[in-house]
């Protein structure tokens, strides 16, 4: 029974503490929209996600009046578009109208942004899947709410290495083609290493083919709320703080699991997973960094700070998994340089640097990600940082992703422009000692000996 505090409580988080359910995101499998006729294929398309997402945006809204939680994003994921369209696209072109199909698709039922623009390429690449990668520039220029990703290493299989070194390509490609927006087509796209079925968030966002027809995946945030929560825990030891940090997880991820319910219910459409991210925003006080800060770090960055980010987000997601029986997705601690002013106030004081961020993200929900660096960085740089980002997802049998924006004609001092909860971001440097010969070997590094549990 929940009693009066408890409704209080929730009330100050919501009012007070920047307390949201960041995403109610529907998962809508495209299997049986394939077609070897692309006109036919993106009629499908564009029905089906028409037809099932209708009622997306006005049911969100109405669970969002009546229970007054705020929902910040209606999202919808999809199959990657790379297997539904590998029967009909012959070119890199025929891939672009499927990317403008899911545009109109998604302006159609007012959600702010559709991912599975994507391929899963972590052994290897068939023909439809680099057909794919190599349009993904044009996808992004041409569209504005269309999200990009591409998996390119697991546990299980390697690194594919051919893949990492095109994704660089891409990425420079894809900041020349949005140049005039600051290059805002990277924010779109992101290269992952084992990444999730279930995933809400975007931009990694696509429904996998062990998922169902139709599910409704949600994702909550509240690192106002836990910050909040630990400044009553000045001063007093690590049981004390973990402590606090899994109970407000918890009440954190019951309000996700209330939103689910009703969300599925109403559409008909069965609950997939909460995922219980602290994904924070531009805005004062919703913040990861400041979390960390409060825990006793002088500036994110400082020495101690992966050792609290370790424990930040394994305390989220014990606390997490005690509140819902189907907690998936990424869950923990996020740490994007654009979207939280701590981490911007960060680099800008000279504590923070692209290799710190790289080691946080050992032991963070994702990886290096709303990352701007100067827009004449190499493709093989680029490259490099993904296999390293990579290599530590591939050994430590964990998501990681790389989203790096190279703002064309803008270098270190500068900031890049993104708005919205994409936010700014401070140029940072990058290490420009050259990896091209180690980048541009062909084929994929193989998978860590652990991997080999069958």
């Amino acid at each position: 029974m929940i009693n009066f505090y408890e409704v209080v409580e929730t009330n100050q988080m919501i009012e007070e503490e920047n307390l949201d359910v960041r995403t109610i995101t529907l998962g809508i499998s495209l299997m049986d929209c394939i077609d070897s006729d692309l006109d036919r294929l993106n009629e499908k398309i564009y029905k089906k996600i028409t037809t099932l997402a209708k009622d997306l945006v006005s049911t969100g809204e109405k669970i969002e009046s009546e229970f007054g939680i705020p929902i910040v994003n209606k999202r919808i994921s999809i199959t990657p578009v790379a297997l539904v369209g590998g029967s009909a696209c012959k070119k890199t072109e025929d891939f672009v109208t499927i990317a403008e199909t899911l545009d109109k698709a998604a302006k159609e039922v007012g959600v702010n942004f559709i991912g599975g623009y994507s391929a899963i390429v972590s052994k290897g690449m068939t023909k439809s899947d680099e057909l794919l990668i190599r349009s993904i520039p044009m996808a992004m220029a041409k569209t504005e709410r269309v999200c990009s990703s591409v998996n390119v290493g697991s546990t299980k299989t390697g690194i594919d290495m051919d893949a990492v070194r095109l994704c660089g390509e891409i990425v420079k490609e894809t900041a020349e083609a949005t140049k005039d927006k600051d290059s805002i087509g990277c924010a779109k796209f992101v290269v992952l290493c084992n990444a999730p079925d279930d995933n809400p968030f975007m931009a990694g966002a696509f429904l996998g083919v062990t998922e169902g027809d139709a599910v409704i995946n949600v994702g909550v945030s509240g690192p106002g709320v836990v910050k909040r929560a630990i400044e009553k825990c000045r001063g007093e030891g690590f049981q004390e703080l973990c402590d606090t940090i899994k109970k407000t997880a918890f009440k954190v991820t019951r309000v996700g699991q209330l939103v689910a319910g009703e969300a599925s219910k109403r559409l008909g459409i069965p609950f997939g997973i909460i995922d219980l991210s602290l994904a924070p925003t531009p805005a004062v006080g919703d913040s990861v960094a400041e979390i960390l800060e409060e825990i006793g770090l002088e500036r994110v960055g400082a020495p101690g700070t992966t050792a609290a980010l370790a424990m930040l987000n394994d305390q989220v997601k014990k606390g997490g998994v005690m509140a819902s029986s189907y907690v998936g997705g990424l869950s923990g601690a996020f740490i994007p340089v654009s979207e939280d002013k701590g981490m911007i106030d960060a680099v800008n004081a000279g504590s923070l640097c692209i290799e710190k961020l790289e080691a946080m993200t050992c032991v963070c929900s994702v990886g290096l990600d709303m990352i701007a660096i100067p827009g004449k960085t190499k493709a093989t740089t680029i490259s490099g940082i993904i296999a390293d980002e990579m290599a530590i997802g591939m050994v430590n049998q964990k998501t990681t992703a790389v989203r790096v924006i190279p703002v064309v004609g803008k270098d270190v001092g500068d900031m890049a422009e993104f708005g919205g909860l994409l936010g700014y971001a401070p140029i940072m440097p990058v290490n420009e000692f050259d990896c091209s010969a180690f980048v541009n070997r062909k084929g994929r590094i193989p998978a860590p000996i652990h991997s080999f549990k069958n």
